[in-house]
């Protein structure tokens, strides 16, 4: 028999199985806003994968963060 967690993962998709994948759309829509924001439009592109994708996101919340604080 398969535990609760495990049966979530299946259900819900795993971590796993979104780490190899493509990036999600609010994960898109996030980046999107946040290259804008830091004036650095190269940073998205429709391709990434979810990994990618988080790696981005936080170096762009940390560069904007680093900008604001001047």
């Amino acid at each position: 028999m398969r535990s609760n967690m495990s049966m979530a993962a299946v259900k819900f998709g795993g971590v796993a199985e979104r780490l190899g994948g493509q990036m999600t759309r609010a994960q898109a829509a996030r980046l999107r806003s946040l290259a804008e924001e830091a004036y650095q439009p190269r940073q998205y592109a429709g391709d990434l994968t979810f990994e990618e994708a988080e790696r981005r996101i936080g170096a762009l919340k940390a560069e904007i963060a680093l900008a604001d604080s001047f």
